[in-house]
């Protein structure tokens, strides 16, 4: 049956399921893995980094990680080439907003400009969703540091931690005991200043995301060569502005020793 409607973006199947946009979302999960994860200082994303020749070149900029703006930044799990088309859709907003009004764009906005581009390539016919989801961080004077998700049918969520990309379920599972500690009922009432002071800092966030890829990456052994990591804090010097950073190649193996070791402690204890 769902031969005679997968042709198609535009035509429901009998199940009310549009099928073209399922299997776009299906690639996604074939792709390399990106996790974010919000901190107290800061927001974190590590991805993971897919070397399918060793005859490549090095890549001067990355390929997984992206500046949209000065308050805001991506990461992509993909087709890169699809990928492309909506960040300069994201840079091309940004600008025009802070042109326009004379301050930065707020972040969700920002995120659902590039929503509802991607949701009309599900709409109209002659046209195939973006092969891409994204993980979008940033940072505005009203809401703080963000986190948001999208995927190829124009869908987008805020979350405090979350994983793309392979093997997500597996990610996601690991962030849910893991994050903030979080071991207490779903339904016990906690007000912000308890999810505040539960959340990691900057360097704990690290550390988990290279455990969240450790799991993903279907037992790889750990490299800097292997993951990317991004951070993104406030400048102490000057009010509101963020600093975008990708760590180079010492302080990703420098996290990965650190929890490395930690996992050794907790194997012999």
């Amino acid at each position: 049956m769902a031969r005679r409607y997968d042709s198609s973006t535009t035509t429901f199947s009998p199940e009310g399921r549009l099928h073209q946009v399922e299997y776009a979302i299906e690639a996604i999960n074939n792709a390399g893995t990106c996790v974010g994860i919000l901190a107290k200082d800061g927001v974190v994303m590590a991805t993971e980094r897919r070397v399918t020749s060793g005859l490549l070149a090095p890549a001067k900029t990355s390929d997984k990680t992206y500046k949209l703006c000065s308050h805001a930044a991506c990461t992509v799990a993909g087709l890169t080439a699809d990928a492309n088309i909506l960040i300069d859709q994201a840079r091309l907003r940004a600008g025009r907003y802070e042109y326009q009004y004379q301050e930065p764009i707020p972040m969700e906005q920002l995120v659902e400009h590039v929503c509802n581009y991607k949701q009309a390539y599900t709409q109209y016919g002659g046209l195939r969703p973006f092969g891409v989801a994204f993980l979008f961080v940033g940072y505005d004077a009203a809401h703080g540091f963000q986190l948001y998700q999208s995927d190829p049918s124009g869908n987008y969520s805020g979350w405090k931690a979350t994983v793309i990309g392979s093997n997500n379920n597996a990610g996601k599972s690991l962030l849910k005991t893991e994050y903030g500690g979080s071991s207490s009922s779903p339904d016990a009432m906690s007000t912000d200043e308890d999810a505040d002071a539960s959340m990691p800092d900057v360097a704990e966030a690290l550390r988990l995301a290279v455990k969240v890829l450790n799991k993903t990456m279907d037992g790889t052994a750990p490299s800097s060569e292997k993951m990317e990591l991004f951070t993104m804090t406030l400048d102490e010097n000057e009010k509101g502005r963020c600093i975008h950073r990708i760590l180079p190649a010492a302080e990703v193996q420098k996290v990965i020793d650190e929890v490395e070791s930690e996992t050794a402690a907790a194997g012999d204890s």
